[in-house]
């Protein structure tokens, strides 16, 4: 969020031709603290300079005090988690001056303070403070095999007409302390085939939404990340040809 260079050179290209989805990181929506003005503020003006079609946060916290930490860490779904959630939400919303996409998060513990489930508190928080829902389909994916629930189930539940975004990744594959499989939210490999199959499902109830695949680590050749760009627009192309010959 630096005020020029190269990233601002290529952003402005960009954004002369194609919409842009600014993808937050570092504001700690669900932390115990109030949010960083600072960071708020730099927020905003990004936001300000590019136009955005859509801008999003995750539903996790990052802070604590005056550290930031790269992780984002899971929430207590509570009453009291929502309302400072909520709080948080309307802050950013009136600052940005447009509706907040929130990303459902990937997790890997489950909190035992937690008196309602992710998809409730979820669906709270979008009917409180009318924000959009940014939904990453490999994050369902990974906390359902953490947690042994149903990734179709918790779609199912998931309040889809908020969705304005859609995420897709691939994971890694992991052991916890008790041999058990943990996947992790990775974003450094190929979308695995049980993230598509479910993307697929969506998309074929929901309509062609905005989709990003995340590749952040062990980038591969470009052509590798040209097949991944082009089997979601291939869904994306074939769901929204049924729309068209359904209105026919």
């Amino acid at each position: 969020m630096g005020a020029g260079g190269p990233p601002h050179r290529m952003l402005e290209a960009m954004r002369r031709d194609y919409p842009i989805s600014l993808h937050g990181v570092c504001m700690s929506i669900g932390g115990p603290q109030a949010l960083d003005k600072c960071h708020l503020s730099r927020f905003r003006h990004l936001v300000e300079r590019y136009e955005p079609a859509l801008v999003s946060e995750h539903l996790a916290w990052s802070t604590h005090e005056t550290t930031f930490y790269n992780d984002l860490l899971p929430l207590p779904y509570t009453d009291a988690t929502l309302a400072r959630v909520c709080d948080h939400i309307d802050e950013v919303q009136e600052a940005i001056r447009q509706p907040l996409l929130l990303e459902n998060p990937s997790s890997y513990v489950a909190l035992r303070q937690s008196t309602m489930c992710e998809t409730d508190f979820i669906r709270a928080v979008s009917r409180r403070t009318g924000c959009g829902l940014l939904l990453d389909i490999n994050n369902v994916f990974v906390s359902a095999t953490n947690h042994g629930f149903a990734a179709l189930d918790y779609l199912a539940d998931f309040p889809l007409s908020a969705v304005g975004e859609i995420h897709l990744a691939g994971h890694a594959e992991q052991a916890d302390d008790e041999g058990a499989l943990l996947l992790i939210d990775s974003h450094d490999g190929p979308v695995a085939d049980a993230v598509w199959k479910l993307y697929e499902i969506i998309i074929a109830r929901c309509g062609p939404i905005p989709t990003l695949i995340e590749w952040d680590g062990n980038i591969p050749d470009w052509l590798i990340l040209r097949a991944e760009a082009a089997a979601a627009q291939a869904i994306l192309d074939r769901h929204l040809g049924d729309m068209r010959h359904a209105v026919a």
